[in-house]
């Protein structure tokens, strides 16, 4: 039989007895004090004796000491923390509306440019003819409305002549002073002139509509015209170099492309618990990736949410007049919501109770420990913002892993400070 392992389980079930049985002999023993007085005041279970040490004495050496802050809550102006993009306020792909080939030098990307300013202009080949055309049109049909209108009162006249002879011709067949034959010749003369009114009306209406489609043709030529001079919408920089000279282009095809970035929009999403904090107006603040801090208002939040993430669009305007930010730059965006109360801790002083919540250890009026579960509010440089703690509590912030909640502590109080 070996006796070394015999040897290690009885010195380790004495340790384990002293460890837990005297465990207040063994610290006294360690300390260098008196084991046999302390032996005397300890109470002993089997033989039913009472400690005859103060009993305030016992309580203060069975806790544990623990380091604890008085923590008032204080006014948390909250805010909502998203993760975002800079985009430029405008941007558009200048086309060509017709078809033909440039005959100006290319302007090259990143120079500034106003609106109006030519980008590109195409060769007008025969256009010019064609607006001549259409100008001779409109002048021939409006040379036409005056006959028109002169064939239109012949008409009138001839009705008027041929209704005083019908009127002439039916009293005097009354009389018996007429023939039958010059009264129904009298007739028809009539109804030849209300023919011949309308004859002339609609010659007229045909003369107007051969001006007005002459104006249509001169307006449409004079349109084709100006869509030789392709400009710029705005004020912005020119982000791709223009056509090339001598290049064909196409209705829709690419001239140049203009961004403005005076203004600039910082672009979010936020998550459909959060959105209802969120509201027109809102002040933001917008750290970019080159550490730029740049502030604005919320302009636009989405109704509508995006099907694969749930989250709501959120875009803050911000003054650029330098151009520093650039479209594209990553952004950590914090949007103002409304007030709350909230305490600011130590990361340190968070912990986990047995069933994997977030919170502090706290000291109750009774000197025990007890535990709090709270909501992460905001994290900064030096410290934490909580909720969910009453407005004033005692927070453990050392020693708070070697407690449960119900054990008796003996606390030593920091300032805020410290």
């Amino acid at each position: 039989m070996k006796l070394i392992p015999l040897i290690t389980a009885i010195v380790v079930s004495v340790g384990l007895y002293f460890l837990v049985i005297q465990r207040d002999t063994l610290f006294a023993f360690a300390r260098g004090d008196d084991t046999s007085t302390l032996s005397e005041n300890t109470p002993s279970s089997e033989k039913g004796e009472e400690s005859s040490a103060p009993a305030s004495e016992q309580i203060v050496e069975n806790r544990v000491g623990v380091v604890a802050r008085h923590s008032q809550a204080e006014v948390f102006d909250s805010a909502v923390i998203l993760r975002g993009l800079t985009q430029a306020v405008r941007q558009v792909d200048v086309r060509a509306e017709t078809s033909s080939t440039v005959i100006s030098e290319p302007l090259r990307k990143g120079i500034q440019v106003s609106e109006g300013d030519v980008l590109c202009k195409l060769d007008p080949g025969t256009r010019p003819a064609a607006l001549l055309e259409a100008q001779a049109r409109l002048t021939e049909a409006r040379a036409n409305m005056p006959v028109s209108e002169a064939r239109l009162d012949e008409a009138n006249a001839r009705l008027s002549e041929a209704k005083i002879n019908l009127t002439a011709a039916q009293k005097l067949a009354e009389g018996g002073y007429t023939s039958e034959t010059k009264l129904a010749a009298s007739k028809a003369a009539e109804r030849s002139a209300v023919a011949g009114i309308a004859s002339a009306k609609g010659g007229l209406e045909t003369a107007r509509a051969g001006i007005e489609s002459a104006i249509a043709a001169v307006a449409a030529a004079r349109k084709e015209i100006e869509r030789l001079t392709i400009t710029a919408p705005f004020d912005g920089l020119l982000e791709s170099d223009s056509a090339e000279l001598g290049s064909l282009v196409l209705p829709g095809d690419h001239c140049a492309t203009v961004i403005q970035l005076d203004t600039i929009k910082v672009v979010g999403f936020v998550p459909e618990t959060l959105v209802n904090k969120v509201g027109l107006g809102a002040l933001a603040q917008a750290e970019l990736a080159t550490g730029e801090v740049v502030q604005g208002q919320v302009t636009f939040v989405s109704r509508s949410a995006d099907q694969s993430t749930r989250t709501f669009e959120v875009e803050i305007t911000v003054a650029n007049p330098d151009l520093s930010i650039r479209d594209g730059q990553t952004a950590d965006i914090a949007i103002s919501a409304q007030g709350a109360t909230a305490h600011k801790l130590p990361q340190s002083a968070l912990t986990l109770n047995k069933q994997g919540q977030l919170g502090v250890r706290i000291v109750r009026e009774d000197l025990t420990a007890g535990f709090i579960a709270i909501e992460l509010l905001r994290d900064e440089a030096d410290g934490i913002w909580v909720g969910g703690l009453p407005d004033t509590v005692d927070v453990i912030i050392m020693g708070q892993d070697f407690v449960t909640s119900g054990v008796a502590v003996a606390p030593s109080f920091v300032e805020a400070s410290q």
